[in-house]
């Protein structure tokens, strides 16, 4: 019988003990299902074209807080009063310095005060491309950023999404599109068919039930825990211990598909996460995705797998740190990180760790990859390396995130003498280091490439695309022409 306590509604306790599964799961679960069911109706039936904006911002939001009393019971209350109080905090303080203990949150409201702030506080030409798209120009009104913050579609599980993107979404404008008249000058708006998510939620859903069959079954046969088992470590030859640290983290990975993926869902299915046409027509649904499981499991680099792993919290380290630290980004973000994950020691090893991991990677990027572009067969050999290295180091690193406490963690590092942290700070000391300049017009063109990569995916969508890069395309046009460029 699974007993464990909740805050939360104990209404599904007789199906948490048939499952054998903790009640706060169980929960949890459900209540995603009657989010997915809840996002369709509000697609069918409280359509932007059929509703006003403030009936859908009023609905979302009673839905999201019904949905937290239900998972955490009087903890619930935190939800809204946190977030009424923040709202008028960035009031009186100029949106500054915003945090809140829930995870979620904290990373809306911290996005949404920079927005504001870069939107409200600061000149255009100070910004960036991607801060220049995503600023906010008045102040949200106290339902809008409740609603903002406590939808029902992502007040469990997320995943981030920026104001204007969600704004935009009740509003009904996601599928308007802006052309440009004969002279080139004036734009139109029109108004393009709304297209069904259907196909991409169905789709998601198969990815779902998937990742939560292969945590059901094969994760549980290979705990990470074993990696320290003193029998193991003792009997074990280093091959199998490789082995079975790659395929133990492997499988510990399923479950943070079916959370994000079934998010991703459920926003999918009340019409959010609309990002335009690909190039054959098709509508994508992948705005708000929060992972790429393909380009996961197949990374042949440490800055991939972190590129394509919680993509939507790398967005947000990236425009709240990475992008506005004065030095030292790389270790500033790591650090950001581990303290936004929580207090647990695992997740400071982990990040620590990451940090002279991504360094070394990229050192070992910059000096050697170059050799092994051409011919093809030269290539595959390096990427099937690469492949090999990175998979190992990430599971290597990220044991101490699953492990939590710090003896089983430093347990795990000495049984491996910490190899791979002793081989990271070779790398360092033995192989040159590009410094990264952060003048204004290099730190531009840096942002420029990497605006391309996370927030500029929407320029592979055709000319029939709707997103934050045609609105900074349409502010500036400068801009714009060497961001087209630099994908040509």
């Amino acid at each position: 019988m699974a007993t464990t306590s909740t805050t939360g509604s104990t209404l599904l306790q007789p199906l948490s003990n048939a499952l054998q599964l903790p009640i706060d799961q169980v929960n949890f679960v459900v209540c995603q299902l009657f989010a997915l069911l809840a996002a369709i109706w509000f697609r069918t039936y409280l359509r932007s074209s059929k509703t006003s904006s403030f009936i859908r911002h009023v609905v979302a939001t009673l839905l999201g807080l019904y949905l937290a009393l239900f998972c955490f019971g009087w903890y619930a209350l935190h939800f809204l009063v946190q977030s009424g109080i923040s709202y008028y905090i960035m009031i009186i303080i100029g949106v500054e310095n915003m945090h809140t203990p829930m995870m979620i949150i904290t990373q809306k409201i911290t996005s949404l005060a920079y927005e504001i702030h870069d939107g409200m506080f600061r000149k255009d030409e100070e910004l960036t491309p991607s801060q220049r798209g995503l600023a906010v120009r008045r102040m949200p009104s106290l339902l809008e950023y409740l609603s903002y913050n406590c939808n029902f579609m992502g007040i469990l599980a997320g995943p981030l999404y920026s104001y204007k993107d969600y704004i935009t979404f009740i509003e009904g404008r996601s599928y308007h599109m802006t052309q440009s008249s004969e002279n080139g000058k004036e734009e139109m708006q029109y108004e393009r068919t709304e297209p069904s998510p259907n196909i991409a939620v169905i789709q998601k859903l198969l990815v779902c039930g998937l990742s939560l069959l292969f945590h059901l079954t094969v994760s549980k046969m290979l705990p990470v825990e074993y990696n320290i088992d003193e029998h193991f470590q003792a009997t074990a030859s280093w091959p199998t211990k490789v082995t079975y640290l790659y395929v133990s983290l492997l499988a510990a990975r399923p479950k943070y598909y079916f959370a994000w993926t079934l998010a991703d869902a459920i926003n999918n299915a009340a019409g959010f996460g609309f990002r335009g046409y690909d190039k054959n027509g098709a509508a994508r649904w992948d705005l708000i995705s929060n992972l790429r499981i393909q380009k996961i499991e197949m990374s042949t680099s440490f800055k991939m797998f972190l590129d394509n792993w919680n993509v939507q919290t790398a967005l947000w380290l990236k425009r709240v740190c990475y992008e506005r630290a004065s030095f030292s980004p790389t270790i500033q973000t790591f650090i950001l990180s581990a303290i936004w994950h929580g207090v647990y020691p695992g997740y400071y090893l982990t990040f620590l760790t990451g940090v002279l991991m991504t360094l070394a990677a990229r050192a070992m990027r910059n000096n050697f990859r170059h050799y092994f572009i051409e011919p093809p067969p030269l290539k595959l050999f390096y990427d099937v390396i690469t492949w090999t290295v990175t998979q190992i180091a990430i599971s290597y690193t990220v044991v101490p995130f699953v492990l939590l406490s710090i003896k089983p963690s430093f347990m795990f590092y000495s049984s491996w003498y910490y190899c791979l942290h002793i081989a990271g700070i070779l790398v360092l000391l033995l192989l040159p280091v590009k410094k990264t300049q952060r003048g204004k017009n290099t730190l531009e063109n840096v942002q420029l490439s990497r605006f391309k990569k996370f927030d500029g995916r929407e320029n592979s969508l055709g000319q029939n695309s709707f997103s934050t890069i045609s609105n900074v395309c349409n502010q500036n046009q400068e801009i714009a022409s060497r961001h087209l460029s630099l994908k040509q």
